[in-house]
């Protein structure tokens, strides 16, 4: 039996007070989703339109998160 893995990066977004949220490659594009949220807030095209979306979600005034990859 034949096994494939599908290896899907993710990001992991820090602000100043810890984890802010996540932003994951899948087929569909670079999905976020925001820490402790229950749903993803969607699917973007771009890793920087991703980026951008998880910020203007954050607190306003929020610093830019750290992004790393794991």
């Amino acid at each position: 039996m034949n096994t494939t893995q599908t290896r899907h990066p993710l990001w992991v977004a820090y602000g100043a007070s810890g984890v802010v949220g996540s932003i994951r490659k899948d087929d569909e594009g670079y999905i976020v989703t925001m820490a402790g949220a229950d749903s993803v807030l969607g699917a973007f095209p771009t890793m920087e339109v991703a980026k951008s979306a998880l910020h203007a979600h954050m607190t306003p005034g929020s610093d830019w998160p750290q992004f790393r990859e794991h």
